[in-house]
């Protein structure tokens, strides 16, 4: 059954019940027990043991500690921590209290954060996180819905470092390329040239960052988050109560009157700093020979920064919370106790979301959904200058499927390579390019990614109000961007390209006005 369409089942049947039931885990536990049979050939004991394999795998590998899963984990869990004790120290108060001076409306605050976005770009798994936690008040002030911050938070962290040569993502890419390039003979140009090259050819990146901006600077909303934003400005309320918040510190804690802006941004950028910080010290440590930062950000365990990171944005807060008790007794010493357990409490929901998404990622990888769907894009006999729209679509087929756009990249960009290798060699740019268009973009779709889920627990947000409204966003940049890999494809020119999805972006805030135009005059 692996390698098969059969392989498809898991995923595809996750991903309709989640749509349809809205119970996650429950739709996710139903792909990996179906995963497990398959696996077995319906053999019930096999697939247990194959299941219990592949639990034990998101803790234990090769015989070791699967330190990758467990320091996101502990990141995730020190985050809720230091959020919490955050909001005992009035620091989101206050912070939330001054930017309403500075920011003055709703298009202001989600710029605001979309621009937190972009320059965070270290790290896709830090971006989501990182950006919650300084956006949040912001936007809650200003009645943004919880939605629609997760929406700009998803369409600026993997966007971003998918095109940022320092960044994780650049250099897992970089790796790749590097790889594909020597298999095919392609000396004329290094992997990290080939990178910087082929920015302006993914268009998805483009598209999504335009429309982010476009819909907070002109408060045009449409699908879903239409009712999400709209709630939000009536009631103030900016996610639905009567659903469960990824992230969200939802219990009554006491908040400090004496809190001032910095007992928010100094463990923040604590955070940051301790971060970044780490991947360089762990980059450099792994780094032979010429020490470039490249190089750091290649070798650098970036989980491991995150929990260093998060350590020392640790501290700082209780430095913080201990002063206010000490010079202002604002605070009381057992209030330390409870934002630790509500802090922990509060990624609970997060935590086993993603536990059970590392599951069924690990049983498709098992059964050969990637290799299936990579395969299907191979065999594909059309003409070579559909090629980036072809694999456009499979990238991003995959990644929805398989709920990883790095799983999508490594099975894919070979796969790419091998096509134009045999095809049209002078496409090899602009069709690598589009693999990682379509990987990031399909995990923008998929409820099974764990930048998704990441990004629904940096904004508090419920995971599936987050999938649901941020669907019809995706589909569209992804339908821009699809016209805009066939204009490629058949004219060889990048500039052709992207000044087709400028005229369809420009046609689409047209309709959208017209749209709101109308809805007003309706209602």
């Amino acid at each position: 059954m692996e390698h098969s369409i059969l392989s498809l089942l898991p995923p595809i049947l996750a991903i309709v019940m989640v749509i349809i039931t809205k119970r996650v885990l429950l739709s996710l536990g139903t792909g990996i027990v179906v995963s497990a049979l398959l696996l077995s050939k319906g053999n019930v004991s096999e697939g247990v043991a194959i299941l219990w394999s592949a639990v034990k795998g998101i803790f234990i590998e090769d015989g070791a500690l699967n330190t990758w899963n467990v320091y996101i984990l502990l990141f995730l869990f020190l985050l809720g921590v230091i959020t919490a004790l955050i909001n005992i120290c009035g620091g989101s108060r206050a912070f939330g209290e001054w930017a309403m001076t500075k920011v003055k409306n709703r298009a202001g605050a989600q710029i605001l954060a979309a621009i937190f976005g972009i320059i965070i770009f270290i790290d896709d798994y830090f971006n989501a996180l990182a950006v919650g936690q300084v956006a949040r008040p912001i936007t809650d002030r200003h009645r943004v819905s919880r939605a629609k911050l997760a929406y700009i938070i998803d369409s600026t962290s993997a966007p971003v470092c998918v095109v940022s040569p320092i960044s994780s993502w650049g250099a897992f890419i970089i790796g790749i390329i590097g790889t594909v390039l020597i298999q095919h003979k392609v000396t004329d140009i290094s992997a990290f040239t080939a990178f910087i090259k082929m920015i302006p050819m993914n268009l998805y990146v483009w598209t999504t960052l335009a429309m982010v901006f476009i819909i907070a600077w002109r408060n045009i909303d449409f699908g879903s988050m239409k009712k999400h934003e709209e709630r939000a400005i009536s009631t103030g309320v900016p996610y639905d109560p009567s659903k469960t918040i990824q992230g969200g510190v939802k219990d009554d804690l006491p908040i400090s009157e004496k809190g001032k802006v910095g007992d928010l941004l100094w463990p923040i950028i604590a955070l940051f700093v301790g971060t970044l910080g780490a991947i360089i010290w762990s980059g450099a440590k792994e780094t032979e020979g010429k020490i470039t930062l490249m190089e750091i950000f290649g070798n650098a365990d970036v989980s491991e920064a995150l929990v260093i990171g998060g350590l020392f944005g640790l501290f700082v807060t209780i430095s913080l919370f201990f002063r206010q008790y000490v010079k202002h007794r604002s605070v009381e010493r057992g209030m330390l106790f409870t934002g630790i357990k509500v802090g922990i409490k509060s990624m609970m929901p997060a935590v086993l979301i993603l536990l059970f998404a590392w599951a069924i990622i690990t049983l498709i990888d098992e059964l050969g959904t990637g290799l299936y769907l990579g395969s299907l894009v191979e065999k594909s006999q059309l003409n070579p200058a559909f090629l980036p729209f072809i694999l456009f679509i499979g990238a991003a087929a995959m990644a929805f499927a398989t709920g990883t756009s790095w799983g999508s990249f490594g099975i894919l960009l070979p796969i790419a390579g091998q096509i134009v290798s045999v095809t049209d060699i002078s496409l090899l740019l602009p069709a690598l390019a589009a693999v990682l268009a379509g990987a990031v973009m399909g995990d923008h779709c998929s409820p099974i990614s764990d930048t998704t889920i990441l990004s629904s627990t940096g904004a508090a947000c419920n995971h599936m109000d987050h999938v649901m409204t941020q669907l019809p966003y995706a589909l569209v940049s992804g339908a821009i961007s699809a016209v805009g890999y066939l204009v490629l494809g058949v004219t060889d020119s990048t500039i052709l390209g992207l000044i087709t999805v400028i005229i369809l972006l420009v046609a689409l805030l047209a309709v959208l006005r017209k749209y709101n135009q109308s809805e007003v005059r309706t209602g």
